[in-house]
């Protein structure tokens, strides 16, 4: 089990119309994700909307802040259960054969246009053993031919711009690894949390992005960037690119300032907390139980 405790801090400049906002920094439910001793904190008098998906798990928060600024600070303690596999044993799932929740992440999507990288990908990858070690083969590749560099891209930057410039951040990475993905019909879809172990040298601690991609009957990890400990992910919301999971969208006249994050990992050996670490088995967000479940099952090992 891996223990973190998250706060996000979020400051505003509104215009004299005032703006609508949509957040997704809650930590989303999931069976390997328990969020707990949440709090909130805002800088004006509105009373936020938090909605939870119920295909995804991601949450929602809505509201309209009023004329000048508005700060948000978000908190909350988050334990994380991974599933484990060992990646040689992890199999691509024929089309036929994929639930209905994974269909939708082997089509094109406006930021991986995956149908523009056919051709590419099948002479690339068309050829190797099926699996994870073929999806790794698509992480190394991406990672191998873009060079992670701050304030290269922008919010149009897509995964063939990405190819074609061969520089990005955390979430180029990964529309170009998602798009390699799915044009040899491997279901892949964005995922976002914050940055867990990514060196200091690349800027202060941020949010993040990564792949999950569906292997055998779960969603397993990839971070394509390597800048992060993917044990460490906090997942805030998974979508089939950024488009779906902004961490804040905006409608009106806004100024915004560069997110505060803080992730701290908390060790307890008697608990069985332990602190994220890389490891070579694959990580899977999925577990097929609830946490609970979980829990009791762990204890009576």
């Amino acid at each position: 089990m891996v223990r973190i405790e998250l706060e996000v801090e979020l400051t505003y400049d509104i215009g004299e119309q005032g703006a609508d906002f949509v957040f997704n920094i809650h930590p989303a439910h999931t069976h390997c994700q328990k969020v707990s001793l949440e709090r909130l904190l805002l800088s004006q008098p509105v009373s936020p909307q938090v909605q939870t998906d119920p295909n995804t798990g991601n949450r929602y928060m809505r509201l309209r802040g009023g004329p000048g600024e508005l700060r948000i600070l978000y908190a909350a303690t988050v334990e994380l259960l991974h599933h484990r596999s060992e990646p040689g044993e992890l199999s691509e799932v024929p089309i036929h054969s994929l639930p209905l929740e994974a269909l939708n992440y082997i089509y094109p999507s406006r930021y991986c246009e995956s149908d523009r990288l056919l051709r590419l990908a099948m002479n690339e990858f068309g050829q190797l053993w099926q699996g994870h070690s073929r999806v790794q083969a698509i992480e190394e590749w991406v990672r191998r031919r873009v060079t992670f560099t701050s304030n290269t891209s922008n919010s149009n930057t897509s995964a063939v711009d990405t190819l074609i410039e061969q520089v990005g951040v955390c979430r180029d990475f990964a529309h170009l690894m998602i798009a390699l993905c799915r044009a040899v019909n491997i279901p892949a879809r964005f995922a976002t949390g914050t940055d867990y172990g990514a060196d200091i040298a690349l800027g202060p601690p941020d949010f993040h992005a990564y792949v999950e991609v569906f292997l055998g009957n779960r969603w397993y990890i990839f971070d394509p960037s390597g800048t992060a400990v993917p044990m460490g992910f906090v997942r805030f919301g998974t979508g089939r690119d950024a488009a779906d999971v902004a961490f804040a969208t905006m409608f009106g006249s806004v100024v915004s300032y560069a997110p505060v994050i803080r992730t701290v990992a908390l060790e307890d050996r008697e608990a069985g907390v332990s602190l994220p670490h890389h490891c070579l088995q694959a990580l899977s967000t999925d577990s097929g139980m609830p946490y609970d479940a979980q829990v009791q099952a762990l204890g009576r090992t």
